[in-house]
């Protein structure tokens, strides 16, 4: 059974425990705690682990600097429902930056490794890339509108309850595709763009050692991951539910340019970059409802086709 369509899941992804060392983390400067959270296949998320890495970084900075870049590596499956250990590591605490880095540990072995920058404010010269014409999140079908107009005896792909039901209401954001969803066909046509409207099912409200700023960055390292691969299947004409397809992120950087609420609508403008050898490349930028770019995605995962 899956848990209820909130951003409940949500804030517990990112409500970490700090606790104390153990024989693998010994020697680290701090170390937290966080669960996967239900997914409808054997590995966790990938954006569990990026959010819950910048979490763990966020809360071992100095209070004047934020995040500003973010870069991952996921090198092995996580188990869902199993506990991720984070160590952080304080590399640098400099006068305008400062740099962290961590090890995801699961079951004894390094899962996931990533570093962080931060930086305090300073002024300069400011300029954003524009965000594409798409029609409004409201003139939109959710996902769930989406699913449930489609026949089940439609459905020749791999889609179990379980799936269809995650994908409609159980990822904490309601998504809303332009041109269409790629879940069970590739609504739209290959082509190599996208862009998806993103807003949380419910108000994340506080979570525990996190500032509001600090919240909402994660909250969009949690988002980023659900569909940033998506144009690359796209424009290679594959659908999630298609038998045989197997994907599974690799390295990953995030760059956040300026705050953003994420309570509110954001647009995840996204294309595909390049795909050969098994791999694509996917690029994505979050936009605000009023056309403010604050932050942008790359992201190469593995494609395993039939």
């Amino acid at each position: 059974m899956t848990e209820p369509a909130t951003a409940d899941r949500l804030r517990r992804a990112l409500a970490l425990n700090q606790v104390e060392p153990d024989a693998e983390t010994a020697g680290v400067d701090e170390v937290f705690e966080g669960i996967s959270q239900w997914v409808p296949w054997p590995k966790a998320y990938g954006g569990d682990l990026v959010a819950q890495a910048a979490v763990a970084m966020m809360r071992t900075a100095p209070a004047d600097k934020t995040m500003h870049s973010m870069h991952s590596y996921f090198m092995r499956p996580v188990d869902i429902d199993a506990p991720v250990r984070y160590s952080v590591e304080r590399v640098r605490d400099g006068r305008g930056y400062a740099t962290r880095a961590v090890r995801g540990i699961q079951n004894g072995k390094e899962a996931y490794r990533a570093m962080a920058s931060f930086h305090a404010c300073e002024r300069g010269g400011s300029f954003a890339a524009s965000m594409p014409e798409v029609p409004a999140a409201g003139d939109l079908p959710s996902s769930q509108d989406y699913l449930d107009a489609v026949d089940a005896s439609q459905d020749t792909g791999t889609m179990t309850p379980e799936s269809r039901e995650y994908w409609s209401t159980g990822r904490s954001f309601d998504m809303r595709h332009v041109p269409g969803p790629v879940y069970l066909t590739v609504d739209g046509g290959r082509q190599p763009h996208q862009a998806v409207w993103i807003r949380p099912f419910a108000d994340l409200g506080q979570i525990a050692g996190l500032t509001e700023q600090q919240r909402d960055v994660a909250a969009l390292a949690y988002a980023c991951d659900y569909t940033i691969l998506e144009p690359v299947l796209r424009v290679l004409g594959h659908a999630w539910a298609e038998p045989g397809l197997v994907t599974a992120s690799l390295d990953h950087a995030m760059w956040f340019h300026r705050p953003a609420a994420v309570n509110g609508w954001l647009l995840y403008a996204q294309e595909a970059v390049a795909a050969d050898a098994g791999r694509g490349l996917g690029l994505g930028r979050f936009f605000t409802a009023d056309g403010v770019h604050v932050a942008t995605v790359a992201q190469e995962g593995m494609l395993r086709v039939p």
